[in-house]
């Protein structure tokens, strides 16, 4: 018996050891040891946990956070101070050689650095939570995907909202036919002009100040893959996400939350067309940001007995048109969107359908719900993902695994790109992964990489 315990507590050990190490994980049933047993807890490292990073790691704090990585000492200074007993480093490849036992990673940085940490951490077998949207590029969603599929881990995109309880009703209530054959949907946030991220950001050219780079930040790594430019706060901390180079602009920020619900609820898949229009009215500034308001207008084929779906995204306090079925004095929210089917609309607010209803409130009232047949998620979005991790390939999958988040990622990215082309119609070819009719914006689908990255 002795010895039994001994090899159970030896486990991490053998994993460390072993060619099977980068492709399973044994999981020693609680029951056998005690849910918070040291055998049963992940081996878990947080990259980019200055800020929202923090925040996914709060969710984890019954396994063993046992790394962190952030290329801004002051920054990430909470989170340091939190897990005192983890090791700290700038640079996610030193953390991958040095500790080789970490089992799971949550990534948390930039947009324009997910792909390459996400790619490092799928090659050496970490399961990987990552925050939305999944990557930077099209081509880069596309090739995430792939290696989360090939490499057999538990994975998760940060579009919390999917494992709510209002996601999986405006799923049932779809396919119960509430609202009939829905082919309209509108979506809509008040980003860049609302919310704190943005709120201090004006759409402007590139800054041409070049102040010192704090002694806390390695500025080199921040940048990553992307080509070098001075550092300046306009980029970091925060400010970022209205940079191209560096962010995805409000669709790439807020679409897969808003619109994660029709695209699940209505399983839109790839879009045929995307065009878009957008308040940018200067090349200088057009180049290198974000606008500050956009619409995008896209296309979805019927997908077997299903009609085409036209789905238009507003941003920048752009609302759509308001409904007959809404109330009088009734307003749209700040973010959300309206699912306009043959029979009635449901209307819902931000993150996973929150706040979702049919609308008028009397067809609501009168409605009789259908049984609840989608898993629900206990606990949270990160929590869901530790349970896959913890159940393994033979386990049921995360709500938002990259099989998931990676197409929606795509969809999302390809509007982005539609935003950059200014008014051009682009016919989308997703198995090629090309744009038919515009080698432009194929030439968009990706970016080249520094000296050094790859994915």
């Amino acid at each position: 018996m002795k010895n039994d315990v001994k090899q159970l507590i030896s486990r991490r050990r053998f994993l460390s050891n072993s060619a099977l190490a980068a492709f399973s994980f044994h999981y020693i049933p609680s029951r056998l040891l005690g849910a918070d047993a040291p055998s049963n807890k992940l081996n878990i490292a947080g990259i980019g946990v200055g800020g929202m990073g923090g925040g996914n790691l709060r969710q984890c704090e019954r396994e063993n956070i046992m790394a962190l990585c952030d290329v801004d000492s002051n920054y990430a200074g909470g989170a340091f101070k939190r897990y005192p007993k983890a090791k700290v480093y700038k640079d996610y490849r030193v953390m991958f050689d040095k500790q080789k036992d970490i089992e799971a990673v949550v990534i948390a940085t930039p947009d324009h650095t997910h792909a390459v940490i996400t790619m490092a951490a799928l090659e050496r077998g970490k399961h990987v939570y990552c925050q939305k949207p999944l990557t930077h590029t099209v081509y880069e969603a596309r090739k995430i995907t792939e290696a989360a599929r090939r490499y057999k881990v538990q994975t998760q995109m940060g579009n919390q909202g999917h494992s709510s309880e209002h996601i999986r009703l405006l799923k049932e209530w779809l396919a119960d036919g509430a609202i009939g054959d829905v082919t309209e949907v509108h979506a809509w946030t008040d980003r860049p002009v609302g919310g704190a991220v943005w709120s201090n950001f004006a759409v402007r050219a590139r800054p041409k100040d070049t102040p010192p780079v704090p002694e806390t930040l390695d500025w080199d790594l921040w940048l990553g893959p992307v080509a070098y430019r001075p550092y300046h706060p306009e980029y970091h901390p925060v400010k970022w996400r209205a940079w191209l180079d560096f962010g995805t602009g409000a669709l790439g920020d807020m679409g897969c939350h808003i619109i994660d619900p029709a695209f699940w609820g209505l399983d839109l898949g790839s879009p045929e067309s995307i065009q878009a229009t957008s308040t940018h009215w200067q090349e200088e500034v057009s180049s290198e940001t974000f606008p500050r308001a956009s619409i995008v207008r896209y296309k979805f084929p019927a997908r077997g007995k299903r009609p085409p779906v036209k789905l238009t995204w507003y941003d920048g306090r752009l609302l759509p048109p308001i409904p007959d079925a809404l109330e009088k004095g009734r307003k749209l929210p700040d973010s959300g969107a309206l699912i306009i089917g043959e029979k009635g609309c449901m209307l819902h607010g931000s993150h996973g359908a929150e706040g979702l209803r049919i609308i008028p409130e009397a067809k609501m009232r009168e409605y009789k719900r259908p049984e609840k047949t989608i898993p629900r998620v206990k606990g949270s979005h990160e929590g869901d993902w530790l349970r896959a991790c913890k159940e393994g390939k033979d386990g049921r999958p995360a709500s938002s695994t990259f099989d998931y988040g990676g197409p929606l990622t795509e969809m999302a990215l390809l509007g982005m790109l539609a935003i950059r082309m200014k008014d051009q119609k682009l016919e989308w070819d997703s198995e090629n992964l090309k744009f038919k009719n515009n080698d432009a914006a194929n030439e968009l689908l990706h970016i080249k990489y520094r000296d050094g990255w790859r994915i």
